[in-house]
């Protein structure tokens, strides 16, 4: 039995300052980003869904002295509604920079109590914006005609603007702008087109005509979700600000960033550039998703989806709000994964040869640790080329892959997108043919744009070129005929380089040099990546270089279909929206550190939004020197991420399982085995990702709405509804702390209860064990673990059912062959519906193929039996039970098939 502790729960307030304005009821959100208006089309296209949402802004460091007293106008303005006028970065804003914009300039008092970040440049109430000339009912919506009478301060503002509004959905509200006369980019992004207006849309939309702006209500409620009347819209070539309100302080997504996964809104700023850096706290990261779910006081929620590939800065304001959601159309549900990329990887830059990767897969098969993919970093190439392996180091590579599918296990191979150019010609087929084919991104003067990354100078290939997506399929091609990889692992692909733009610099023109750059790391858009100027297939890099991982992926997804005629499996490190569609993703080069360990739960919840549920952190951290407890640790914590690889870097010590002391293996191997024990259940949980769009590793506010001390919780995650894990994620801990919602929880491993008002329980947490419970009414499917995903899938199930007070109980099983294309879209799947009710055990088959005739079911397990049964039948015929004093009712033996519906009555 376990003995849990309570403890004091604090609930998270939203801030206490409150603006008074009568015609807001929100918090000031000012979203600033940067477009290539006048290179081919820029628009603001907004998507609001209800149940969801998500603001932006950046925020101002400026500084200056005035020296008199500010008009009433700017004064009267209070600070949560000063939505900067002059976000440039690397502008020593003065009072005359700043009223030359015919702004207002209150420097920050710090004797006043004024917060750090209000902007001191902010615009007053009467500052000129576009005006609602025309609004015209469409078949779907609306289009309107917004017109700007005085010019804006940055160059090359667009007079005319056209609106177009889509009532998608019932919870579903598209909003766009763009200029009226001059074509311009779009992300080529599909997205699902409604067909018919709803019909009884859950939110209202008004218009303020001059200056212009909108309102979207909560129809039930009432509740703000977007006011963009608080501040002009400035729509520029290059430059687009507009702001809004938020209805509450509990807002989630805008990635990818190193945060908590609520976030702050203390005048935060947040920018969505991809880039090659570690993962550190306020830096853009590898990734770009303008995504953002907002919960609203009261449990419900909304998110906004913001569709545009360009750099992007955004500044929160904290402030009291009531709003509903906004969510953008869902731009593509996820891949289903093959299972075997549901089990534990294992990698290192440094194994040296393969020979030593070789061993190392040896010595997890000797001490039985579950494995079931081995992968290997770019020290397999030749002189870091892609499409090539050491012809001396890594001679056996292809002996190895062999020996690893005799075992049924799997080999993921690493690619960098950089293509080494300096081969003497006729030598290096890659580049040779690409420069043949003109798929290379090109410099504005026509040529190949070289860089530099691991091989020396390098070409980069432009994946949203068709043909492109052809030569990397020859490539993979002919290597597969050499070495057959199952998965590849696609690095590097922000693009990184490691000089500024190219060889030759960057010319100086406006897309390298923009009137306005968010406050990306480096100071500009070419900082560590390639020249905004150069020239690509559907547009230049600065509209598509956010779009680089996702069009690689998409390429590299599909040629692993034709290769192999399976399920692709590609883990990618640059990431966009709808790319679940096509790879996974791990959080980066972290470090061998208990905070890199502890960020990475947030990390993979926010990604969970962000449609990517296949998402992991290497295990025991990237860089650096790890220890025994704290991989351990982390190899509990990873055994739950819905992706789970141990990677680490090259001169440091190895961290597989197999290194470490007896003890710790066994803590390790023994979590492993959890996991694939729960591998049914995990699987049917990406089957519901792929098939509903729901999340597998999920935050507990997902489940619990209601209650608000779940809205901070990032140190607890569920798989699911029912499973929730409550990892130690700090050094010389023997307990944990950990929340648990209202409710009835069963401890996993010994179906012991422990009935909940809402409360921080500490538990016991020695270093060989994991904190799991099952929530009540659940019902899981498990399985006994063998060392791969594929022997594991013979073996019988074991169903174990949660009761709750009232004795009932649900739960689900997806079944197929672990590996075929669109086996659920082809019929090829057996599903299952589990139920307890009236002391009724039912499996239900709605579906069946012949892979479920080849397992079976031999354990029922039931946690909260209140009482000791009398008998037990099976299909109606009296068969043998156990009973235990903690209410756990166990019937074994069953030899049941899962292809065939039964019930297992207890009386």
């Amino acid at each position: 039995m376990k003995s849990y502790q309570k403890l004091t729960t604090d609930v998270p307030q939203p801030a206490a300052s409150r603006v008074e304005e009568e015609s807001v009821d929100g918090k000031p959100s000012c979203f600033q980003k940067l477009s290539t208006w006048w290179l081919g089309g820029c628009l603001l296209a907004v998507a609001i869904l209800l149940s969801a949402g998500t603001v932006w802004v950046l925020r101002q460091a400026s500084k200056g002295r005035h020296a008199q007293t500010p008009p009433e106008k700017c004064s009267s303005v209070t600070e949560p509604l000063r939505f900067d006028c002059y976000p440039e970065r690397n502008v020593v804003v003065t009072q005359e920079l700043c009223e030359a914009r015919g702004c207002c300039f209150i420097e920050r008092d710090q004797a006043s109590g004024s917060r750090q970040g209000v902007p001191w440049c902010f615009y007053p109430p009467d500052f000129p914006s576009y005006v609602l000339e025309s609004l015209n009912q469409t078949e779907l919506g609306m289009v309107g005609l917004l017109r700007r009478k005085v010019k804006a301060y940055y160059p090359r503002d667009i007079e005319t603007l056209q609106l177009s509004v889509e009532f998608e959905t019932d919870t579903r509200l598209h909003i766009k702008i763009t200029d009226s006369s001059s074509p311009r980019y779009e992300v080529p992004l599909q997205v699902p087109r409604a067909m018919k207006r709803a019909e009884n849309p859950a939110y209202s939309l008004d218009f303020s005509r001059e200056p212009f702006g909108l309102v979207l209500k909560r129809r039930a409620s009432g509740v703000v979700l977007l006011n963009t009347t608080v501040a002009p819209l400035i729509f520029a070539d290059q430059f687009l600000q507009i702001s809004t309100t938020l209805p509450s302080t509990f807002l989630y997504g805008l990635g990818e960033h190193r945060s908590s996964f609520l976030h702050s809104l203390d005048w935060n700023t947040l920018t969505l550039w991809a880039r090659d850096v570690p993962p550190t706290e306020s830096y853009n990261l590898y990734g770009s998703h303008p995504f953002y779910l907002l919960m609203e006081e009261g449990g419900a929620a909304h998110g906004v989806f913001l569709l545009n590939s360009n750099a992007m800065g955004r500044c929160f304001l904290v402030r009291d709000w009531a709003g509903t959601g906004v969510l953008g159309p869902r731009p593509g549900l996820p891949a289903m994964p093959p299972l075997w990329g549901l089990g534990f990887h294992l990698c290192r830059w440094g194994y040296g040869t393969s020979n030593e990767t070789w061993q190392t897969v040896k010595a997890m098969r000797n001490y039985q640790i579950p494995q079931d993919a081995q992968w290997n970093d770019i020290d397999y190439m030749e002189g870091y080329r892609d499409f090539t392996f050491d012809p001396q180091a890594f001679s056996t590579l292809p002996q190895l892959v062999e020996d690893l599918h005799k075992h049924g296990q799997h080999y993921v191979m690493i690619l960098d997108p950089g293509i080494s150019s300096t081969n003497p010609r006729g030598s290096y087929w890659p580049f040779d043919e690409g420069l043949r084919r003109g798929i290379f991104i090109n410099t504005t003067e026509g040529q190949p744009l070289i860089g530099q990354v691991w091989p020396g100078l390098t070409a980069f290939p432009d994946f949203s070129n068709q043909d492109t997506h052809q030569w990397w399929l020859e490539n993979l091609k002919r290597f597969h005929a050499h070495v057959p990889f199952d998965g590849l692992w696609i690095d590097m692909n922000e693009p990184s380089d490691f000089m500024d733009g190219s060889v030759d610099g960057c010319p100086a023109g406006d897309l390298d040099k923009p009137p306005y750059v968010p406050a990306v790391l480096g100071g500009s858009l070419c900082a560590k990546t390639l020249c905004a100027s150069a020239k690509q297939n559907a547009s230049v890099h600065y509209n598509l270089h956010n779009l680089y991982g996702l069009m690689e992926a998409k390429a590299t997804a599909s040629a692993l279909i034709q290769i192999r005629g399976k399920r692709p499996f590609v883990i990618s490190r640059s990431t966009f929206p709808s790319q679940g569609r096509y790879s996974g993703h791990w959080l980066g080069d972290n470090r061998s550190e208990w905070k890199d360990m502890s960020w990475s739960v947030p990390g993979l919840l926010s990604f969970s939004l962000f449609g990517i549920p296949l998402v992991g952190a290497d295990i025991c951290g990237f860089s650096g020197t790890t220890s025994e407890e704290l991989c351990t640790r982390w190899m509990q914590l990873g055994a739950f991420y819905p992706f789970a690889r141990n990677h680490n870097t090259q001169n440091e010590k190895a961290q597989d399982p197999t290194v470490f002391s007896s003890e710790v293996r066994t803590a390790m191997k023994e979590v492993l085995l959890t996991r694939y024990t729960l591998l049914p259940f995990l699987y049917t949980l990406f089957h519901r990702a792929h098939l509903l769009g729901d999340t597998v590793m999920r935050p507990l506010f997902f489940e619990f709405p209601q209650d608000m001390v779940t809205y901070s919780i990032d140190r607890q995650f569920l798989w699911g509804e029912s499973l929730l894990v409550t990892p130690v994620l700090e050094p010389g801990a023997d307990s944990v702390i950990g929340y648990f919602p209202r409710g009835l929880w069963y401890d996993y491993y010994t179906g012991s209860s422990m009935n909940s008002s809402g409360e921080m329980l500490k538990m016991a947490a020695p270093l060989d064990h994991i904190n799991l419970h099952i929530r009540e009414g659940a019902v899981l499917p498990t399985q006994k673990p063998e060392t791969t995903s594929g022997a594991s899938r013979g073996n019988p199930l074991r169903l174990v059912a949660a009761l709750s007070p009232n004795a009932v109980a649900w739960g689900d099983l997806f079944w197929d062959d672990g590996e075929s294309l669109d086996s659920f879209e082809k019929d090829n799947y057996s599903y299952l519906v589990f139920n307890v009710t009236q002391n009724v055990f039912t499996s239900t088959v709605l579906h069946a193929n012949v892979e479920a005739t080849y397992v079976t079911v031999d354990t029922l397990t039931v946690y909260g039996v209140r009482g000791p049964p009398t008998r037990v039948t099976i299909n109606g015929e009296e068969h043998p039970f156990s009973y235990l004093d903690n209410q756990v009712l166990t019937v074994s033996d069953l030899h049941l098939s899962l292809s065939q519906g039964f019930s297992i009555r207890w009386m």
